[in-house]
């Protein structure tokens, strides 16, 4: 739904326009209870540096009042088998001095920055954690672990660095985890080539070691539970993709799951919920 015309940088405004219509009309009650598009993040290319801030500006408006932050496509790897239709990507983009330039304009709005990254970029974004630490980051996807590519033959090895990488990242007070986006051929479980998709049963032992590891890494106050539709839909279920991360929740306590699947997507996404 970006604009068809204009200024290409503007044209992302577009799409925020699009999410506003989707909340308004949600809003009237008409389509029941549900607050759809109460908070909406766009997309704005920061490698504009200090001209980003215009176009952010732009979004804020045309959000009215539910806008929250962006997301720009950060992962990259030079393997093609892990890339995928992300090769296209900049590599490096999180280190770009053009683009740290148009990240300093998200503070001073009180703007987030959701980043989808690979397992071997999880060190640039935590140098930018550091280098912007009024900023919120929150990580897409467990913070992109893989198990396939020049990663298929070291699996456990491969676990490992991830796991290392992301310890250290949870040492960033800025910085929220998205729990899950696991549904996905990069994790090597090949789910999508059975005849039959897998049980929550199965998501969740498949899961559990990754999701633990953003539990442990960041605590439930900064992890909060994600689908990734329609994305995961190649291996599972919506309804398979939760009941696996309720059965991976279950050893903790009421308030760390109403923070895993509640709270800390309200606090970081400023939703005003009602109880």
């Amino acid at each position: 739904m970006y604009r068809a015309g204009g200024r290409a940088e503007f044209q992302p405004v577009g799409e925020v326009e699009f999410a506003n219509g989707v909340a308004a009309m949600s809003a009237s009650g008409g389509y029941g209870p549900a607050a759809i598009c109460a908070a909406i993040v766009g997309h704005v290319d920061l490698r504009l540096g200090a001209r980003a801030a215009a176009v952010l500006e732009a979004e804020i408006s045309a959000g009215n009042g539910r806008f929250r932050g962006i997301r720009q496509m950060s992962a990259w790897d030079e393997d093609p088998a892990i890339a995928g239709v992300l090769a296209n990507h900049p590599s490096h983009l999180l280190a770009d001095p053009q683009f740290r330039q148009g990240f300093a304009c998200l503070e001073p709005l009180g703007l987030s920055f959701d980043a989808l990254v690979f397992q071997p970029q999880i060190g640039e974004l935590q140098d930018l954690a550091r280098a912007f630490p009024a900023t919120t980051i929150v990580v897409d996807h467990c913070g992109g672990p893989l198990a396939v590519g020049r990663f298929a033959s070291r699996r456990a090895e491969a676990f490992a660095d991830w796991r290392r990488a992301i310890l250290r990242l949870g040492r960033e007070p800025n910085v929220r985890m998205k729990v899950g986006g696991l549904a996905t051929r990069l994790l090597g479980s090949e789910f999508e080539d059975r005849p039959q998709p897998p049980s929550s049963e199965e998501a969740a032992a498949a899961w559990a070691p990754y999701a633990e590891t953003c539990i442990e890494a960041f605590g439930p106050e900064r992890c909060m539970a994600e689908s990734n539709f329609p994305p995961d839909k190649g291996q599972c279920s919506y309804q398979v993709v939760f009941n696996g991360l309720k059965r991976i929740a279950a050893q903790y306590n009421e308030a760390e799951k109403d923070a895993l699947f509640r709270g800390t997507a309200a606090r970081s996404y400023r939703l005003q919920l009602g109880t």
